[in-house]
């Protein structure tokens, strides 16, 4: 089951998808046709994906890995001052726009990463100890990694679409009813709507009763102008619906 989320969109969209493998035919299948920018971790599933997408690598996979590395030697390594300083800049420009971003990643944040790549080539570390492998996982996505440099609207992370995940974590003991592939189906389509609800400012119980009204009320073969009327970001919401999630 995967999540994503578009944040440059000026209509915000969270999609589950359901499939009993994690095959990488499944993530082609999932975004076939696809001509955008897509954020993941390491996964070699994503590998599968056309030419049409452009990945961008998530540094806080990275990150993870030299931070258990820190918590088993107690030793704080150049690689992850190097990390955590990179983390910390994106803090701060968390409420830019997408070009002031863009401007302060070519001034301050891409030297950073450029040191980091320099120590990752030079340190002499084990291959299959712990600090080895999370080298070794970064350098195998270093174009990827380094797309971000590319974008302001890209986050350093893919954080928000494991957030979303976390909605499934919390409530497992209510999706038990999922013992079959088309009740995991029905979940993602609740699911993607619910989310998709909050994402763009609504309450989602209320955008969910005003969607039952207003699908009820079209025809047997509804046409797509009049499905799409009902996509949180055009449906009619009473002034109780709105909501400031944010």
């Amino acid at each position: 089951m995967g999540s994503t989320k578009y944040h440059a969109c000026p209509q915000p969209v969270v999609l589950y998808a359901y499939a009993n493998t994690r095959s990488g035919k499944f993530a082609q299948s999932l975004y076939s046709g696809f001509p955008g920018v897509l954020q993941c971790d390491g996964y070699a599933g994503y590998n599968l994906l056309g030419d049409s997408i452009i990945r961008v690598g998530c540094w806080a996979h990275v990150r993870r890995k030299f931070f258990d590395d820190f918590t088993n030697t107690k030793v704080m390594t150049i690689g992850l001052k190097l990390l955590n300083q990179m983390f910390e800049l994106e803090r701060e420009w968390k409420y830019l726009s997408s070009v002031e971003r863009f401007n302060k990643r070519q001034q301050e944040l891409k030297s950073l990463i450029e040191r980091f790549w320099k120590w990752c080539d030079q340190v002499d570390t084990l291959p299959k100890g712990q600090l080895g492998k999370a080298i070794a996982y970064a350098q195998g996505q270093r174009t990827a990694l380094n797309r971000v440099l590319d974008y302001g609207e890209i986050d350093l992370s893919n954080n928000a679409s494991e957030r979303n995940m976390k909605t499934y974590v919390i409530g497992r003991k209510n999706w038990l009813f999922s013992t079959s592939p088309k009740g995991a189906e029905a979940n993602t389509i609740w699911m993607t709507m619910i989310e998709t609800a909050k994402a763009n400012g609504l309450d989602p119980v209320q955008y969910l009763e005003d969607l039952l009204q207003k699908v009820s009320e079209l025809p047997t073969f509804a046409k797509n102008e009049q499905l799409e009327a009902c996509l949180p970001w055009n449906i009619v919401h009473s002034p109780s619906a709105i909501q400031n999630l944010a």
